[in-house]
């Protein structure tokens, strides 16, 4: 298995003329893109778009009720051959096996985009937490942790928070796990609570790195953050906190939304202001001195700055030549479909793909788990400034990449992290 480095002209592999959303299909076309530069062996191509290990489970559950209902759980681990395996777990009533295979995928490019010693896993319960007691999460999360156990540990694959799960989720996972193996093991996840291991400045790091990356972004674009215009699809952890940091950098956040819909202000939006209001209303809509658009508004809206930060393709071929920012930050994992890509690089706006602009969440992830493994604790300062030296660097490998490749930003990031897995695999060999 022998690759090199000497890149071709740029083209999608075929696919069927209607745009095809099935994530994980798309996770693997936005790799066959990058092996096609990188000129990968057949056979090496066959290991890496392939998840290594997919654990099925039953989550059987006791409810307030007395009654017992039984969830259906997943955990991939897509390629370990840089280091154990590490990805988020999602609660959510749509999740599938595809949706969990493919954010294994993007996990291992994402860790190796910003050369972190991890692989890519990801896991998930097909559940509505929105429906579920605090009780009923935490019988059904210690059951799943139980049941995905011999798969998972600090040197094995080390979950973390996603949609609709926290540092509570994580509290609750890593007790059950050093219960079980019978000693406290702060490394078996991050995402925890401080008191419990947890990393100072974790909680803003998802978003704190996609504003270092846009902040670079917008020097190569002659753009100033100050005064720009800013639209955040998805008011969760990450776009919530999104909007309060761009604020800070005098940045203007024109509109902001959920899964009810969106709101927008020509002014700006008080980021503190909407969070209040969503924590008393359970949505950003009908919030005081705005107006009410949709989802699908918010993202063709003119704004100078997109971030998606909520679910996957939600920028496909259908909204793409409507899409007016000049620069898409993509907080969230798969916004946007490898056509769509094409169409707003021929219009030139520049994408940060998700393996780059969201990469802030495992890079702080990365530093608890060393923080937990020497039992010796960095401060907010020192996590930030090593967050921000990792995400300003990995910009500049990703766009020197683009610009000698003559390639957009996001085959850009595959080529520099497929190209890193891939060097690890061949040097490592098969075995036996």
């Amino acid at each position: 298995m022998a690759i090199s480095a000497k890149a071709v002209p740029q083209a999608i592999p075929r696919i069927a003329p209607r745009e095809d959303l099935n994530v994980f299909r798309i996770s693997q076309i936005q790799f066959d893109i990058a092996a096609e530069h990188l000129k990968l062996d057949q056979g090496l191509r066959q290991v890496l778009r392939t998840p290594k290990r997919i654990m099925e489970v039953s989550v059987p559950t006791k409810m307030d009720n007395g009654q017992v209902k039984v969830f259906q759980g997943y955990r991939v681990q897509h390629n370990v051959a840089r280091g154990p395996a590490k990805g988020g777990i999602r609660y959510h009533p749509n999740v599938t096996l595809d949706e969990v295979k493919a954010l294994a995928m993007w996990m291992t490019w994402k860790c190796a985009a910003v050369n972190i010693p991890f692989g890519g896993g990801k896991g998930g319960v097909i559940c509505d937490p929105k429906r579920m007691s605090k009780s009923e999460l935490e019988r059904m999360t210690r059951r799943f942790c139980s049941e995905i156990l011999p798969i998972i540990g600090p040197e094995r694959d080390i979950p973390a928070p996603d949609v609709y799960t926290d540092s509570q989720t994580m509290a609750w996972f890593m007790d059950t796990y050093s219960m079980t193996v019978g000693h406290t093991a702060l490394a078996s996840v991050t995402g925890k609570p401080v008191p419990l291991g947890g990393s100072e400045g974790r909680n803003e790091a998802t978003a704190r790195g996609c504003l270092f990356v846009t902040e670079e972004a917008c020097k190569t674009k002659k753009m100033n953050l100050r005064g720009a215009t800013v639209a955040i699809q998805g008011f969760g952890n990450a776009g919530s906190i999104a909007a309060r940091l761009f604020t800070e950098k005098k940045a203007k956040v024109v509109a902001i939304s959920d899964s009810r819909g969106g709101v927008h202000n020509s002014r700006g939006i008080d980021p503190y202001k909407a969070a209040r209001y969503k924590e008393r209303s359970g949505t950003v809509v009908g919030m005081p001195g705005t107006s009410r658009i949709s989802n699908d508004d918010l993202l063709t809206m003119k704004c100078d700055i997109l971030i998606p930060a909520a679910l996957e393709t939600v920028i496909t071929l259908n909204n793409a030549d409507l899409v007016k920012a000049k620069i898409v930050a993509e907080a969230a994992n798969g916004p946007t479909t490898p056509h769509a890509d094409e169409a707003l690089a021929k219009r030139g706006i520049m994408v940060l793909p998700d393996i780059l602009a969201n990469s802030g969440g495992v890079t702080t992830s990365y530093f608890e788990w060393v923080q937990d493994l020497q039992s010796f604790f960095w401060s907010e300062a020192e996590v930030n400034a090593k967050l921000e030296a990792v995400m300003k660097r990995s910009f500049q490998e990703v766009y020197e990449t683009s610009r000698k490749n003559h390639v957009h930003m996001r085959t850009a990031a595959y080529m520099l992290a497929v190209g890193r897995v891939a060097d690890a695999t061949v040097v490592r060999g098969l075995f036996p």
